[in-house]
């Protein structure tokens, strides 16, 4: 029977009218309509004809499929249709099902749908024309996942070319709709208004100081205190508390720092996520029975669920999102600040039924530094799937996909080598046949690539159970070594080894199904040259290398790893894996401000599957070239794998030209200090720079940089017959560098009279003329310069010099660049200073006149 009173009282059913309208006219539509008004659920109900939309009947019966981001998401608006139409889910009779990966409740009777959105992806690609359905929802369309942004892009594919009676609806939780209403095609926006009551909030930081999320890590002290502010919480306010946690891990902490499942002051405490039991997922959805409950969530009760009771919302402020590290190609969930509008989501679940109040972990000034909305998906994350779900469809640079951002050219880049390494695209970008097979085994391409090429090494189920781990990750529990645990998932009862044991079945499957092998192909059990089949750690490192070919690494000793990739990787203390001389990375990360990258799961390997696996990484050849760690040029002939060294032994006779640029590289990197630079050369170089910068040209620059853009010109034959550094500190810069001077325009015969290395003063005396500075410097004793009534330039008498007057010791006594104006204003307190200092020398009333002398008043003639 249908519950007629509880499709009533659902706020979504006042914009009815105005959705069918809107696709009737233009076959798509945006909904926006808050958590909880019945979008998911009502909704399709009623475009499939299942339910009227006002006082008039119900409409024709039609085939509708919605799509959902999340598995749990899917099961829970399936079962929930289901209820409102008094059936049961799937089935024989079942209108409602659901098919979500390695599960599917739906019969012949079905017509609405609730998929995941990488479901909806596997058959357009199998049946573009999706044959059959009448209208596809795509649910939560706001949170800008990636699949869901290239499903939309299909479907407007589909609407423009194969079927354009085909409805779309995009259906949002926020009012951030435009963008959508643009995408499809200038679609109209349906509003619904939802039955929001009040929700204070209370500002509840942390007393303590809290580090910043880096990585996976969130502050133990935050965690600590999320369970103090649900404490407060029961204590101070009525109805059930919803928490908000960035993932598995700070929800089962936070439930052993609250007493673990049982109950907490008489509140249960229950755990809401992805990996949850369905029973507990049932039981949350389900409502309390009387006693309150505490239910812990991720992000997926923002808007996917709707939890009743929930009075109370305590929110940790944080979220998780993937983000793809291409220069180390490591990528990750990391944990963020939840943005603005996620955070006014997870308020609004306090007040869907009654008013409420959200404790908000953060200060209200730090609101304003939180991001406004989550970033989408395709502009952060690894798009090497999406890069192959393109290529299958006739799109291989995704140009021509209509799409709200475009994909990052660099990140699409580096995912379109990955597949073409793996042999799933060809030269032109365009999926081979083995590209399309593993598009079809529903697995991230690399993990596609290893089950294909580890079925035929080792059997279709062993094969599938490795790849069972990694596409999702074992609990922390199980440990770092995957060999171990997978052993542990074999003989486990709890939630992850049954969900395991379903994906591994799936995955033999579907490798039994792409591959159609035979006895000794992808369907047999896999033995090594002996016969005998390989063991677990041998099975379990060939698969991770085959998935994670640039994370083979060779241990560079006390736990430490070298990826042929080029990073650095560190095992835990403690680990297992750290006596293992080759390692295959399964999963890492890279910690904030780390130098390496974290090894969160690895397996044993040998030298031989690292050079299976990374074969095409795999060179031998000579090298020349400038160590920085040496300091001098390194000629030797190097077999690598990668950035890993496997042998190597010293050139004789290195290529001359090679040993040439490897000495220029030293130049750069060190500077041109490696030369000799005698008093003489370095005078020279700054006398060319005072004339350079004076005159121009064709005095020559002769600073570094433009030093080393001439070599050629005026140290190619030193760098022809030098080998290593040694050599280099024996050239005299001084003359290499008179190969600068302008020969050919007849100025260089000219040096010595623009700027002479010395100037000849009144005494006789030839004083060297310092150029360091930005006007050149004569330092000479002031007796020397007597009868001198004008001031000496360079530069054909641009520039005059600064003169540096000595007294007879030899220490500073005046300084100036007038010698005229000196003597007659300036030298009268000089010489009363200084002339009882030094009675033996001269001190004239009149200097300009005088005579000049290097001598003592009792040596003068």
């Amino acid at each position: 029977m249908i519950r007629t009173e509880a499709l009533d009282h659902l706020p979504v059913r006042t914009a009815l009218p105005a959705l069918t309208r809107a696709l009737d006219d233009s076959g798509a539509a945006v909904l926006c309509a808050p958590p909880g008004t019945g979008k998911t659920t009502l909704v399709p109900l009623v475009l499939a004809g299942l339910v009227a939309a006002g006082d008039q009947g119900p409409a024709p019966v039609r085939r509708v499929v919605v799509a959902e981001p999340r598995r749990i998401a899917a099961r829970a608006a399936a079962r929930r249709m289901a209820w409102l139409l008094g059936e049961e889910v799937g089935g024989a009779t079942g209108r409602v099902g659901f098919t979500v990966r390695g599960e599917r409740r739906a019969g012949p009777a079905t017509v609405v749908e609730v998929v995941t959105t990488g479901v909806l992806l596997q058959r357009l690609q199998r049946d573009p024309e999706l044959a059959g359905v009448d209208v596809v929802v795509l649910d939560e369309c706001h949170e800008r996942h990636l699949d869901a942004d290239t499903a939309a892009a299909f479907l407007l594919d589909v609407r423009a070319a194969l079927r354009p009676e085909l409805q779309l609806v995009a259906a949002s939780a926020t009012t951030d709709a435009e963008g959508w209403a643009r995408l499809l095609g200038d679609a109209p926006v349906v509003r619904a208004q939802g039955v929001s009551h009040p929700v204070d909030v209370v500002w509840a930081p942390p007393e303590r100081a809290v580090q910043p999320p880096h990585g996976m890590r969130v502050d133990p002290v935050l965690l600590e205190h999320v369970a103090a502010v649900v404490r407060r919480a029961l204590r101070e306010r009525d109805g059930d508390v919803l928490c908000f946690l960035p993932g598995v891990g700070e929800i089962g902490r936070v439930a052993g720092l609250l007493g673990g499942p049982g109950v907490l002051g008489g509140a249960e405490v229950l755990q809401v996520h992805g990996r949850a039991p369905a029973a507990v997922q049932d039981a949350v959805l389900a409502g309390g029975r009387g006693a309150r409950r505490v239910v812990l969530a991720t992000s997926v009760a923002e808007s996917s669920l709707t939890v009743p009771g929930v009075r109370i919302v305590v929110d940790a402020g944080l979220a998780r999102e993937p983000r793809m590290d291409h220069a180390r190609g490591l990528s990750a969930l990391t944990t963020v600040r939840a943005s603005r509008a996620a955070a006014r989501q997870r308020a609004g679940r306090a007040g869907r039924e009654a008013p409420g109040v959200v404790f908000r972990c953060w200060s209200e000034a730090d609101e304003v530094r939180l991001p406004a909305f989550p970033a989408a998906e395709i502009t952060v994350a690894d798009l090497t799937a999406f890069a192959l779900q393109a290529a299958c469809w006739g799109d291989p640079d995704a140009s021509g996909l209509a799409l709200l951002d475009a994909p990052p050219a660099g990140a699409l880049a580096a995912a379109r080598a990955v597949l073409a390494a793996t042999g799933a695209t060809g030269p032109d970008g365009r999926p081979t046949e083995r590209g399309r097979r593993m598009a079809r085994l529903g697995v991230h391409p690399r993990l596609a690539r290893a089950l294909l090429d580890g079925a035929h090494e080792v059997g279709a189920r062993r094969a599938a159970e490795v790849v069972a781990l990694l596409s999702e990750e074992p609990p922390r529990e199980y440990g770092d070594d995957l060999a171990a645990a997978w052993r542990a998932a074999r003989r486990g009862g709890d939630a992850y080894a049954a969900r395991w044991r379903t994906e591994a079945r799936r995955l033999e499957n579907a490798v039994r199904g792409v591959a159609g092998g035979g006895p000794d192909g992808a369907t047999g059990e896999g033995h090594d040259r002996t016969g005998a089949a390989p063991a677990d750690d041998a099975v379990a490192g060939l698969i991770a290398a085959l998935a994670f070919p640039e994370r083979v690494a060779r241990s560079r000793g006390e736990g430490s790893y070298l990826m042929v990739s080029g990073t650095g990787a560190e095992l835990g203390e403690g680990s297992r894996l750290r006596s293992a001389r080759w390692l295959a990375v399964a999963v890492a990360d890279r910690p904030v401000a780390a130098a390496s990258a974290r090894v969160r799961l690895g397996a044993v390997i040998d030298e031989g599957t690292a050079r299976a696996a990374a074969g095409a990484l795999f060179a031998e050849g000579e090298e020349v070239r400038w160590s920085e760690e040496r300091r001098d040029v390194v000629a030797r002939r190097v077999t690598r794998l990668g950035a890993v060294e496997l042998a190597t032994s010293t050139l004789t006779a290195p290529d001359r030209a090679l040993v040439r640029t490897a000495l220029l590289e030293g130049l750069r990197r060190e500077g041109l200090g490696l030369l000799r630079w005698s008093a003489e050369a370095g005078g020279l170089r700054q006398r060319l720079a005072f004339l350079h910068r004076e005159l121009g040209e064709p005095w020559p620059e002769v600073s570094d940089e433009a030093l080393l853009a001439r070599t050629d010109e005026w140290l190619g034959l030193e760098l022809d017959r030098a080998r290593r550094r040694a050599d280099l500190e024996r050239v005299n810069a001084g003359p290499a560098l008179e190969r600068l001077l302008p020969w050919a325009s007849g100025d260089a015969a000219r040096l010595e009279e623009l700027a002479p290395e010395r100037l000849e003063v009144p005494s006789g005396s030839r004083i060297r003329v310092d150029y360091a500075g930005e006007q050149p410097v004569l330092a000479v004793k002031l007796q020397e310069l007597f009868g001198l009534r004008q001031t000496p330039r360079l530069a054909g008498g641009r520039v005059p010099v600064l003169v540096h007057l000595l007294s007879p010791a030899g220490r500073p006594a005046a300084v100036t660049a007038d010698l005229a104006s000196f003597w007659q204003d300036g030298y009268r307190s000089v010489r009363a200073e200084l002339r009882g200092r030094y009675p033996k020398h001269p001190w004239p009333e009149d200097p300009s006149t005088a005579v000049a002398t290097r001598r003592t008043n009792a040596r003068r003639p």
